[in-house]
């Protein structure tokens, strides 16, 4: 169902309960639904060189996207040039741009939304056009709309998302669209502090409320039930519903001040000087009428604001489009700032495998390179009053010790000899690859010393966890068993200093069951990324996990 289908990335252990993370900056690497997605178009066989154009798209409008640039003048044999397009979610490349070089980065982004890009302040961005819109609705289904009178009267933001229907609130660390819906409550009660007030309102309601995730919400919808929650999700996604179904009990909700809409930018990243002219054209075919024919035909709007193709009752959407409700962009910030001293700050210790084993092949790379990459990535995501530390570990790494501490776990925002935390992290992140050490892994002793080190380290205003990433099992005779793991952690678990344990299988040798296991033990998570692909989706939702 639209942005909310599941995923290849695989999540294990689902003990904890999804919190909406206030801060569009708040969580690490790796998104809910984010699963990376590639077509390769043209071939330019018999060139001497091929002309690449990197082009990133929001996943529900990637196959679209694909669809155009499969076709496009500029791209092809003739024209010694090809794109390749990935979906990834906007918070994504938002990190990537943060963290990795020019060549690891999009010449062309699509994100959902402009307010992704408004926050980038060191990456050469240049907006081109708009591939698509679609407004920031209130989905819920036919039945709760009928039962509280809105098919006659739309409601306000304010009225709708402060009554007594059930809201779901996205994680504002991923979604545009929970983002705008706030900030719409606040700017139809006109800003101010009775505004925030009423945002605030809103959001505490929203966590007070039954446990659901906005894909919970929506099915709750589609199955016609009259308790289904509301939650804030773009037009096209109620069309994506609906269709995928095959019923229209789900309906998408107008508040009577207006929506704000996801605009689909398309964004050129730097100078693209060695593809220059297959940027040209996969811009120009993105923003073509051949493209707004395109996002019609798959649920959005154009442009301008033109209707999906098949609207109506049946898509549950309305024709006519509803009036615009423009968002400030510094008032966003302003409110996003506000909305994220309501969420608890997390302590992380994170714990690397060093191991050889994280030489082999993945992606474009390795397993280190790999790790290396979505972690620098995740580390521009965190706020600064997270505190991270960071272990590197293998067998034997320092003495008869499996592993080894390379950062103390201090907030990101602390000054170490001159420099914050947050580039001592990244600066040691960076050396994960050469750091491969002979022999085999250390699982369960890193685990169980790690655990330890965090309970020592025990901070009460904070969400206390240990991130282990692993590709292998643990391999160290000599030290705990998993039995005496699972029963030491059992044992010396204390209520009043909680510390989870998140684990990350990667790759098809990691022992995810052990994960599972332990992460059961400790109130944690496990998760598992087989595909190079899942990396970011993986990370970046086990760390967001902080309840």
């Amino acid at each position: 169902m639209g942005r909310h289908a599941d995923t290849s990335a695989r999540r294990r252990s689902p003990n904890l309960t999804p919190q909406v993370l206030l801060a569009a900056v708040v969580a690490a690497v790796v998104l809910v639904a984010g699963a990376v997605t590639w077509w390769v178009v043209g071939s330019g066989a018999e060139c001497e060189s091929t002309a690449v154009v990197r082009v990133t798209v929001a996943p529900e409008l990637a196959a679209v996207a694909g669809d155009l640039l499969a076709g496009a003048e500029g791209l092809g044999e003739a024209d010694c040039a090809r794109a390749e397009v990935t979906a990834q979610e906007p918070v994504q490349t938002v990190g990537d741009l943060a963290a990795l070089e020019a060549a690891a980065l999009p010449h062309v982004w699509v994100p959902d939304s402009s307010l992704w890009p408004g926050r980038i302040t060191d990456a050469a961005l240049q907006t081109a056009g708009s591939m698509a819109s679609s407004p920031v609705v209130l989905a819920t289904s036919r039945a709760a709309v009928d039962a509280l009178g809105w098919a006659e009267a739309a409601p306000g933001w304010g009225e709708a998302l402060a009554g007594e229907q059930p809201l779901v609130v996205p994680d504002l660390a991923t979604s545009a669209e929970g983002l705008a819906a706030l900030g719409a409550v606040r700017t139809a009660l006109g800003g101010g502090e009775d505004a925030d007030t009423a945002v605030v309102q809103a959001v505490l309601a929203a966590r007070r409320g039954p446990s659901a995730s906005p894909a919970d919400a929506l099915a709750a919808g589609v199955a016609g039930r009259d308790d289904a929650p509301l939650v804030p999700v773009s037009e096209q996604e109620v069309h994506a519903a609906n269709a995928g179904s095959g019923r229209s009990d789900l309906v998408a909700v107008y508040p009577r001040e207006g929506s704000p809409s996801l605009d689909y930018p398309v964004v050129r990243v730097g100078t693209a000087s060695d593809a220059a002219a297959a940027v040209d054209a996969a811009v120009r075919a993105l923003t073509s009428d051949a493209a707004r024919a395109a996002a019609r035909a798959a649920g959005f709007r154009d442009a301008d604001g033109n209707p999906p193709a098949d609207a109506g009752e049946a898509t549950g959407t309305q024709e006519p489009a509803p009036s615009a409700l423009e968002l400030d962009p510094a008032a966003v910030e302003s409110l996003l700032a506000q909305l994220s001293e309501l969420a608890a700050p997390s302590r992380i210790l994170a714990v690397f495998d060093v191991s050889t084993s994280m030489e082999a092949p993945a992606g474009d790379g390795t397993r280190a390179t790999l790790a290396r990459d979505a972690a620098r990535s995740a580390l521009a995501l965190v706020p600064g009053d997270f505190a991270v530390g960071l272990w590197v570990f293998a067998d034997e790494l320092d003495g008869e010790q499996d592993w080894t501490e390379l950062v103390p776990t201090r907030a990101l925002e602390t000054e170490v000899g001159g420099a914050p935390q947050r580039d001592v992290l990244d600066q040691q992140l960076s050396t994960l690859p050469d750091r491969l050490s002979a022999g085999g892994t250390g699982l369960y002793d890193t685990t169980l010393a790690a655990v330890r080190a965090a309970r020592a380290d025990f901070d009460p205003t904070a969400v206390n966890s240990v991130l282990v990433l692993t590709d292998g099992t643990n391999e160290d005779a000599d030290g705990v068993g998993l039995d005496q793991l699972l029963a030491t952690l059992a044992d010396e678990a204390d209520p009043g200093r909680p510390v989870k344990v998140i684990g990350v299988a990667l790759g098809p040798d990691a022992d995810l069951q052990a994960l599972e296991e332990i992460a059961g033990a400790t109130g944690g998570a496990a998760y598992s990324a087989v595909d190079p692909a899942d990396l970011q989706t993986v990370l970046f939702d086990a760390l967001r996990q902080r309840g």
